[in-house]
């Protein structure tokens, strides 16, 4: 039978996306919850898993095209059921069908019911993160038990199979020992290679791992646990390089297996880099040449204006400027840098100013609102989730650090770097650029000191900060050298009000400019 899938709303409110990248071919077996797709919208590239067990049919649309929600992307042969009418028609249509050998193979997945197709009960639930988290460290997300809300796994859910994994591992490799000096005292391998001529059998030296494509195999030997640690790992074992041959056979150790994972691992991220590259290279191939040029507007640049034009056109906004003397800020940063560095942490500005602004939020609760225009009503926001405004090849993202009202100084630093690494490598969640209270942008990390920063709609209020630059100021009569950072506040002027917006900005410039009273928060 031949399944449908339309492309989803992996957003909120979601019209189209853009198909980044196919991740199967026609003919190949997938299974439930596979990533089949990689797929780009607000801001974020997100992967698209597979609703069923079954074989890929047709690929209906094309990479780089934006497809709108609700489009059929790609049709699946469901494993087990016969094609019906309409999937011969479509067969027909495209002369296209299931290859011999591909309907010959299974997927080693447990076949889902018609139930747990057409209900979330039987699916596993964990962001495009966690999923790839899941698949570098070859941990099956359908054998872990979230802890997450309502079940969610997390990262830290797949970290600790895999160590569990690990330890299992280790304590076959110790039995197999006793399995291979069986081996040794007269026990032999049941497997043969083929097409592929070992070093040992050319000039009785060490045979060196072959590629995966130079080894050809009828089947591997290998103890239980090692043959389940490859299909934890999610590798073919017969495509494992192996040094323990003799006359042919082969025996494979789970810690070939987790090297050869690795070095898959590796190729893998090393192709990711490479595109990245090229996607870097083409954006800043932008050379004068005397004539027009015209260049695509779609993808993550225009995702970020059309985010710009609704919030610029729908906002009237309106901008505050002043300067902070941010002397003893920065000499207490200095001191605290280097226990910051010996916990694990880098401390920059930004979580004393986060913890500021919180503080100014806590205070003038207006600017940590939003506007529901259908209701005229102002909601005024219980929780203080800070965006963090982050330049990336693709464009600006916002990373959103939750709860920055509970967590420590250290905690904040830590989260936000590992968000905005996140958002950079394009590895970021959707869901962590969601959900945003209060956003801060640092145009001075290039040098500027005052802007007009576009609010993150539908945020009311945006922050930016200046350089922090070395300026003379009167202090106690005399003009003495200080650090001076400039501050530029946009807000919402349906929602604020100018001299919330002063007194707002007075409140972060107390703090900063005496970083002691952050120790209250």
């Amino acid at each position: 039978m031949v399944r449908e899938f339309k492309l989803p709303d992996v957003g909120e409110g979601l019209a189209e996306a853009e198909i980044v990248r196919w991740l199967v071919e026609t003919g190949e077996t997938v299974s439930e919850d596979q990533p089949v797709a990689e797929v780009e919208t607000d801001k974020a590239v997100v992967e698209v898993p597979s609703p069923v067990n079954g074989t890929v049919r047709e690929i209906l649309a094309e990479e780089g095209e934006v497809v709108p929600v609700g489009t059929v992307i790609i049709t699946f042969n469901v494993e087990g059921e016969e094609p019906d009418e309409s999937s011969d028609e479509s067969a027909a249509k495209t002369g296209e069908g299931t290859p011999a050998d591909a309907k010959g193979e299974k997927a080693e997945t447990a076949k889902a019911d018609d139930e747990g197709e057409s209900s979330p009960a039987g699916r596993t639930f964990a962001t495009p993160s966690t999923r790839r988290l899941a698949r570098e460290l070859g941990v099956e997300l359908a054998a872990v038990n979230g802890s997450g809300p309502g079940g969610r796994v997390t990262d830290a859910d797949v970290r600790a199979a895999a160590e569990a994994a690990d330890e299992a591992a280790r304590d076959a490799e110790t039995a197999e020992s006793a399995t291979e000096t069986a081996d040794s005292d007269g026990v032999k391998s049941a497997t043969r290679r083929i097409g592929v001529e070992s070093d040992s059998d050319a000039d009785g030296a060490k045979p060196t791992p072959q590629p995966e494509s130079a080894v050809d195999r009828d089947r591997t030997l290998a103890a239980p646990a090692t043959r389940k640690l490859a299909e934890e790992e999610g590798i073919e074992i017969d495509s494992v390089p192996t040094e323990r041959t003799k006359d042919g056979e082969a025996f494979v150790t789970p810690a070939e297996i987790e090297a050869y994972a690795e070095a898959q691992t590796r190729a893998q991220k090393a192709d990711a880099e490479a595109i990245s590259a090229g996607e870097r290279a083409d954006s800043r191939a932008i050379e004068a040449t005397g004539e027009d040029e015209r260049i695509p507007y779609r993808g993550v640049r225009r995702t970020i204006g059309k985010q710009m034009e609704r919030s610029k056109y729908t906002a009237p906004h309106v901008t505050h400027h002043d300067e902070i003397d941010v002397t003893d800020l920065v000499e207490t940063r200095g001191r605290l840098k280097e226990r910051a560095e010996a916990r694990g942490s880098s401390l920059s500005y930004m979580p004393f100013i986060i913890k500021a602004v919180v503080a100014g939020l806590r205070e003038y609760p207006i600017l940590n609102s939003q506007l529901d225009e259908e209701n005229e009503e102002i909601v005024i926001r219980g929780e203080h989730n800070i965006g963090i405004a982050t330049a990336t090849d693709a464009g600006l993202m916002v990373p959103v650090i939750r709860n920055a009202d509970r967590k420590g100084m250290l905690e904040i630093a830590d989260e936000m770097n590992e968000l905005v690494e996140k958002a950079r490598d394009r590895s970021i969640a959707l869901e962590e650029m969601q959900g945003g209270t209060f956003s801060i942008t640092n145009f001075g990390a290039i040098g500027g000191e005052y802007a007009t920063p576009i609010i993150n709609y539908p945020e009311t209020a945006i922050l930016g900060l200046g350089a922090i630059k070395e300026k003379p100021r009167v202090v106690d009569g005399e003009v003495v050298p200080r650090k001076v950072m400039t501050l530029s506040l946009t807000i919402d002027h349906r929602v604020i009000d100018g001299a919330e917006a002063a007194r707002f900005t007075n409140t972060v410039k107390e703090y900063l400019e005496s970083p002691e009273l952050l120790l209250l928060e």
